[in-house]
């Protein structure tokens, strides 16, 4: 069969009637272009409209850097906050009310620098919110400096001799942390994408979504599209979500990123426990106080 042209006037009117442009705000992204942070600024509203949750029930938060600009552009509540405190006050806004969809979004060097000490935390209490981490390992807000998940050996204004640490390893992190849901995502599978923002905030729990990103101004040489293109691959069709040791094990590949879901289980969040200790000091369950 002859493949169909595409006229543009037929996909934008496509778009506009799929619902998914009543999430984009009339800001438009001032990322580089060719960033791949313009996937995950279309994958939300995508992944929200799917969902069917309206934009007046969902929150964004973010801290500093390239990433933390994404509340502008979505048509949502935001809260841009200080640099690595995304995570607290997700977690407030998600305590104050439980009914709301909480996101939160943040770079690779605002999340695990100076806010890695709140990653655990998060993960551990089980926060119902989801945690969109875009990791391009490298600051690119500041001008191109090392970040906490920059290769051994990457060059940057601050390693101009190459950079001696060993990344960490975010995916490994999560899981270990006690995130309940834990997946992998590339920007330049923009599809796969928003399926996996989806499945992720569906979750009731804490749940981590690693994003993989190139930089195409400060990184010419590393983590490009065309080395990312060759590197990922899909996750193992026999992968079991809820074997836990598995995951530690493809997560630990890290020269070959696996993408999909690579942990996911379900134990109580933290709203529970606050209505369970809510019952105990007055002796009413949250469905009597809420009559």
């Amino acid at each position: 069969m002859k493949p169909q042209p595409i006229y543009l006037e037929d996909k934008l009117r496509e778009v506009q009637q799929s619902g998914r442009l009543d999430y984009r705000s009339r800001s438009m992204p001032t990322w580089c272009p060719g960033c791949g942070y313009f996937s995950i600024v279309d994958g939300l509203p995508g992944a929200l409209n799917a969902s069917g949750i309206a934009p007046k029930d969902t929150v964004v938060v973010s801290g500093i850097g390239c990433s933390s600009r994404f509340p502008f552009f979505v048509n949502t509540y935001g809260f841009h906050t200080l640099h690595g405190r995304v995570l607290p006050v997700a977690t407030g806004i998600k305590v104050a009310n439980d009914a709301l969809t909480v996101i939160a979004v943040g770079g690779d060097g605002d999340g695990f620098a100076i806010g890695g000490g709140h990653v655990p935390h998060a993960a551990r209490r089980n926060v119902d919110i989801t945690y969109l981490l875009f990791d391009n390992g490298i600051y690119g807000l500041t001008k191109g400096q090392t970040s906490p998940t920059s290769s051994v050996g990457f060059r940057t204004t601050t390693t101009p001799y190459e950079n001696a640490d060993r990344p960490l390893n975010p995916l490994l992190m999560l899981l270990s942390y006690g995130a309940t849901w834990v997946g992998q995502a590339y920007a330049g599978r923009p599809q796969q994408l928003e399926q996996l923002i989806r499945e992720a905030i569906a979750h009731r729990g804490f749940s981590y979504l690693h994003i993989l990103s190139p930089c195409v101004t400060f990184d010419k040489t590393d983590r490009t599209y065309h080395n990312l293109g060759m590197e990922v691959r899909e996750m193992p069709p026999d992968h079991d979500p809820a074997n836990l040791a598995a995951a530690m094990a493809i997560a630990m590949q890290d020269d070959a990123p696996a993408l999909g879901v690579l942990y996911r289980t379900s134990r109580p969040t933290l709203a529970d426990a606050l209505d369970g200790i809510v019952e105990k000091a007055t002796g009413k369950t949250a469905a009597k106080r809420a009559a």
